[in-house]
């Protein structure tokens, strides 16, 4: 935490530097500023509010200002970066948070970064409580571009770019893989596998085809890069009467694999949006926003990256030369000719064991193609009633999406041959071989996977906005909002249906009221307790009003405190959980008399008609600033709630007989029991100066968390196992001794229980003094950071400079552990081995090895959580440099593009961290890439 702390002093120093060297500012400050200008309007639930007058616990960011400085191809990539509270994983530590775009829930990747206007934060429970029970977690609400009343405008820009790999997995090759499956085989008291002779033949390199040694990150069978390139058209206009705006947009991404089918895999995206905005009269006005999204992704068959963590190296060639084949052999020429060959030189190879394999996969077993639709639709009216009463208006929104997504493949089977070697006078030879599977192409298009949803919404709300001669000022909100999500294949519909009341005060600006509610609705709890009522109580006190302010440095001073309680049904994960339930089908088998039985009908679990909502209890304070014209901006909260009530089935407060293990039996019903607590801060300082031709835009913030299990169903033998007073996100495993170095070692040390263990395994402490070390001496080892890193920091840079701007952004992470325990660490049995057992125990290697002994077995001892396994993922990671320039105005006046601008840009550039190779390494998946990217934007 000390680390932390000196980090952020550190950064908030340099930010001040700048306020020191200049005595004096002035409004060209908010030049290059994310922020959103003092005047402007954030969009939060149901409505927008002047940033001056708009309360704690919101965050908002100017997309569209950042768009012009970076380029961006999704959504919220690298937010952290800009604002506080949010983590990329979590607002507040909370998990889950809803998205919705244009004030419906949506996909945050359906929506492309030069479709948005503005992005709010939305991340206290006093700013989410009008949308219920679903928003409980938190809200990111994206808002779309609009058009304005100007002649027609056309902005156009293609990117094109390359995705650079940063790294791969090492594996050893087959003739080292051997040598150590072999000592592996000798640690368990088993023979050797291979002979020195067959491992000399692999290692020689002389004929990779009968001793192969196969490469997957080789340049066989990956490109060194792949393109990604995009092109957007934007156009906007229009009249008092109607403006539009219209997005059109196409990507194109190819691949890494560049072998067989796999070199034309690929992506593609074409997305059209049109935002229609009309005053119908005077006291009228109605919008139209619609959207489609058409997405397909192309694939030959097989999963590359998968079989690159598993298929040992020395299994089999995929690929031999027909020319191997001996020319005598007339019968197996005449099986290669009537099968698949590759380019006409090879024919698939494998072994009776791997008939299908990767290789023959994506050269032979056919394509398929993953087709996504979606279709957005949203509308609204909103009606002045003030000739009704002054200030009154009520305005309504409809909104139905529709999303389809399905498979199409042509599914082929094709022949592999296992060769029979022979040396004829020194040369290798395939003498015969063996024909496994068919090669078979039906031709036929199969389609599968096909899945719907359809969203549904209705919100109608009244609104009261009226002023007493400016100093009583008076707001209100009255709403019905109806939200539901049907999926295929699934019963039950989720859905959301909630009232909601805002009411609002505040005295010449300076003091602020407001209190909000929502009746939420849930049928995923018992009837008589489907409803609840979740009220917010926050207040302000805008001090830069004061008298006592006046002419001084401050011009924006904003204090506010929250209080609420969320009723929420989001961590409910079933329906009817509240009903008892039966079932027959694992029941023991009974009869009154021979030869008539049936089964016995046993309980699941029990009944609770007292299941209720699970209770998100929250202080917030925040505090707001802007001082000398807004060359300073600082936004600060901090935040402490409890989430209360969490269903689980708690068998500690029942007898133990409600349970059985035979026949499976319960009793035990669904209870509210489990409590969480969340607590920290947030904060965003931006600094942006003029200095004469240049402007300069710094900015920091970062958000720090903590998490307690305050409440849990457990009844551990020894405190130190409880995960009560733990944090929730709590890393639990056995405390390391090193490894065991001998068998008196062994011999005097605790039992361990796991397995037999041999000197090289892993030595484990005894917490509990038992003499015995099992599952019961496992401790708290650390947090692991599941709602997001503990302390994520980010910072980004501008300048300005004529017409050439340089931004920077970077964002870091401390504060969490990981385990080391995927397949590339935890290498056992028939596994295939990465250079990380270089540093194995041997008897040799017993003083500096950092790695236990090799095993065959299941390595049940070693292969678990413990301290040895873990590290601290702490880390800096530079997300994005960019280079703009645009042409000076005065050489485009006489032609026909009005504003024309070029601009290089690099992506996840670098990570700055102890463990860097382990978090830029992808095992089992695509590698981690860099992009670089060149792009030019036009207006006309």
């Amino acid at each position: 935490m000390k680390y932390i702390q000196s980090k952020f002093i550190l950064l908030v120093v340099i930010a001040l530097i700048p306020v020191l060297l200049s005595a004096q500012a002035a409004s060209e400050n908010e030049t290059l500023s994310l922020n959103n200008p003092k005047d402007s309007m954030v969009q939060v639930a149901f409505r927008k509010v002047s940033q001056d007058n708009l309360l704690g616990g919101v965050s908002v960011l100017n997309y569209e200002e950042l768009t012009k400085r970076n380029y961006n191809t999704y959504s919220l990539d690298n937010m952290q970066g800009y604002v506080g509270g949010f983590n990329g994983a979590s607002l507040w530590s909370m998990g889950s948070y809803l998205v919705l775009v244009d004030g419906v829930p949506r996909d945050a990747n359906n929506v492309l970064p030069t479709e948005i206007e503005q992005v709010s934060f939305l991340k206290s429970a006093s700013s989410v409580v009008l949308y219920g029970s679903r928003a409980a977690k938190g809200v990111v609400h994206i808002t779309t571009k609009r058009g304005i009343a100007q002649p027609l405008k056309i902005t156009g820009r293609v990117n094109t770019g390359f995705n650079v790999h940063k790294s791969y997995p090492k594996y050893l090759g087959s003739a080292e893989y051997m040598t150590l499956y072999n000592e592996a085989r000798e640690n368990d008291g088993l023979g050797k596998l291979y002979s020195d002779e067959e491992i000399y033949n692999f290692s020689t390199g002389e004929n990779p085809y009968r001793y192969p040694n196969i490469h997957f990150y080789s340049s066989d069978y990956i490109r060194k890069f792949n393109n990604r390139t995009d092109a957007t058209a934007e156009i906007s206009g229009g009249n008092d009467f109607a403006r539009f705006y219209t997005n059109i947009g196409y990507y194109r991404q190819n691949d890494y694999l560049k072998f067989g089918n796999a070199k034309n895999n690929s992506t593609d995206r074409l997305n059209i949006r049109g935002n229609i905005d009309m005053t119908i009269s005077k006291h009228i006005s109605a919008y139209v926003n619609s959207n489609a999204t058409f997405y397909n992704a192309s694939s030959a068959k097989g999963n590359f990256w998968e079989a690159a963590s598993t298929m040992r190296p020395n299994r089999f060639s995929p690929l031999i030369p027909i020319s191997y084949i001996n020319p005598m052999d007339e019968a197996s020429l005449t099986l290669i000719r009537n099968s698949h060959q590759i380019d006409g030189q090879y024919f698939l190879s494998g072994t009776q064991a791997e008939q299908t394999n990767v290789f023959g996969d994506i050269y032979a077993a056919g394509n398929g193609k993953w087709t996504s639709r979606q279709f957005q639709f949203d509308t609204g009216l909103e009606f002045d009633l003030e000739r009704v009463l002054k200030g009154l208006s009520f305005n309504t929104q409809l909104a139905i999406d529709y999303a389809t997504t399905y498979n199409t493949s042509y599914d082929n089977t094709y022949a592999i041959f296992a060769p029979t070697w022979s040396n004829y006078n020194g040369k290798d030879v395939v003498s015969s071989i063996t024909k496994f599977n068919n090669d078979r192409k039906p031709g036929t298009q199969n389609i599968g996977g096909s899945t719907n949803r359809q969203t549904l919404l209705f919100t109608g709300q009244f609104n009261y906005v009226n002023s007493i001669d400016g100093i009583h000022n008076f707001n209100a909100m009255l709403l019905g909002n109806v939200y539901q999500l049907t999926r295929s294949q699934e019963y039950h519909r989720d859905g959301n249906a909630n009232l909601g009341l805002l009411l609002g005060y505040d005295y010449m600006k300076k003091y602020f009221v407001e209190f909000s509610g929502a009746q939420v609705q849930s049928a995923k709890l018992p009837p008589g307790n489907r409803g609840a009522f979740s009220p917010s109580l926050t207040l302000g006190w805008n001090l830069s009003n004061e008298d006592f302010l006046a002419n001084t440095a401050v011009d924006d001073l904003m204090l506010s405190v929250s209080g609420s309680i969320l009723n929420t049904d989001l961590d409910i994960p079933e329906y009817y959980m509240y009903e008892e339930q039966f079932d027959q089908a694992n029941g023991a088998w009974w009869g009154w008399k021979d030869g008539n039985s049936e089964r016995s009908t046993n309980s699941l679990r029990g009944g609770n008609p007292n299941l209720d909502y699970i209770k998100r209890k929250e202080f917030s304070a925040n505090l707001r600033a802007s001082l000398w014209e807004r060359l300073l901006t600082i936004d600060a909260s901090v935040f402490m709630n409890s989430v209360e009530g969490l269903v689980v089935r708690p068998s500690t407060i029942f007898p133990n007989y409600f349970f059985t293990y035979y026949p499976e039996a319960s009793f035990i019903p669904y209870f509210n029991f489990n409590n969480n607590q969340h607590s920290g801060f947030d904060f965003s300082v931006n600094l942006n100066k003029n200095l004469g031709e240049v402007d300069l835009s710094f900015g920091v913030n970062g958000t720090y968390y903590v998490t307690k299990a305050t409440k849990r169903d457990e009844n551990f033998e020894f405190d130190y196992q409880n995960r009560a007073g733990r944090p929730i996100d709590a890393i639990f495993g056995l405390e390391s001794l090193g490894f065991f170095s001998d068998e008196t070692d062994i011999a005097s040390h605790e039992n361990q229980k796991f397995a037999e263990v041999a000197p090289g395994d892993i030595k484990y402490k005894d917490q509990n003094g038992d003499g015995v070390i099992d599952e019961k001496d496992e401790v708290y080892l650390g947090r692991g950071g599941w709602y997001g890193l503990p302390f994520t920091m980010g910072v980004h840079f501008t300048a300005k400079w004529k017409n050439l701007t340089f931004f920077a952004m970077g964002t870091g992470g401390f504060g969490a552990n990981a385990m080391k325990n995927n397949s590339y660490y935890w290498v056992y049995g028939d596994r295939k081995y990465s250079e990380i057992v270089r540093d194995r125990w041997t008897e040799a290697t017993k003083e500096t090895a950092s790695y236990p002994r090799l095993t065959t077995q299941s390595g049940a001892n070693n292969f678990r959580n413990s301290d040895f396994w873990m590290y601290k993922n702490d880390r800096f990671s530079i997300g994005k440099v960019q280079i703009t320039y645009d042409v000076p105005k005065h050489l485009l006046q006489d032609f026909f593009m009005k504003e024309i601008s070029a601009y290089v840009s690099g992506s996840n550039l670098l990570t700055i961290s102890n463990v860097s190779k382990i978090l830029e390494m992808n095992v089992g998946s695509a590698p981690q890439t860099r992009f670089y990217n060149i792009g030019l934007k036009a207006t006309f």
